[in-house]
């Protein structure tokens, strides 16, 4: 079985706070961006990279994948205003409508090959699939004045990789294009057309790096394996 990765790494990274693209930042001496392209390039079922950057920081990009060996293809591509707009961009250089396309976080480095491969096989069933986790805090939700409290058991935190059959991601993007529809993820492109999107249980440790807290915890996590 086979993929294709369109991996994220175009977002400014506002709340890390850090004066630079986060995806440049180290952690456990390598920049994030490297640790997340490092499992695709492991495993076997990737095919392809899609990395979709920010245009001014495309050179810069270029110059650190020349300093570390990849041998699997990986196509740079200008990312665009909005998430979104970045991921139909990358969905664009993909020509074939039976392949399986995941969407995936620059800033999640801690996805295991195991799960990509559960992705895969749930996705090549279903046509749409992503990893979530048991949400385990207690969740409110306000409206208006009045507070109410969720079902937990009904709630999932939705994490990327995201996989698609390419035809069905493709629409889904085309169509909220037209309608003028921005989503939350890609997920939620396909769920509007009335489509099934297959959960499939990630870790807890498949964290998306945002805060300069964040960073502290993926160090922690590193060493941690490390002495594994």
């Amino acid at each position: 079985m086979e993929y294709i990765a369109i991996t994220l790494a175009a977002g400014e990274g506002k709340r890390m706070n850090a004066g630079d693209n986060k995806q440049f930042l180290a952690i456990g001496g390598k920049p994030l961006i490297i640790h997340t392209l490092d499992v695709f390039q492991k495993d076997t079922w990737c095919k392809e990279i899609i990395l979709v950057v920010n245009p001014k920081e495309k050179q810069r990009m270029e110059q650190l994948l020349n300093k570390h060996s990849f041998n699997k293809p990986i196509t740079l591509v200008e990312g665009g205003a909005f998430r979104q707009n970045s991921v139909f961009l990358g969905l664009k250089q993909i020509k074939d409508p039976e392949a399986i396309v995941f969407i995936h976080d620059g800033a999640r480095p801690f996805i295991e090959i195991d799960a990509l491969h559960r992705l895969a096989q749930v996705t090549q069933e279903k046509y749409a699939a992503l990893l979530a986790v048991p949400v385990t805090d207690t969740i409110k939700q306000r409206v208006g004045s009045q507070l109410h409290t969720l079902d937990r058991q009904t709630l999932w935190a939705a994490q990327t990789p995201q996989a698609f059959r390419f035809d069905v991601i493709y629409d889904a993007h085309e169509r909220a294009i037209n309608e003028d529809y921005l989503g939350t993820d890609d997920a939620s492109l396909v769920e509007r057309l009335g489509k099934e999107v297959a959960i499939v249980r990630g870790s807890y440790d498949n964290i998306k790096l945002t805060t300069p807290e964040d960073l502290h915890r993926a160090d922690t996590y590193l060493r941690d394996k490390m002495n594994d």
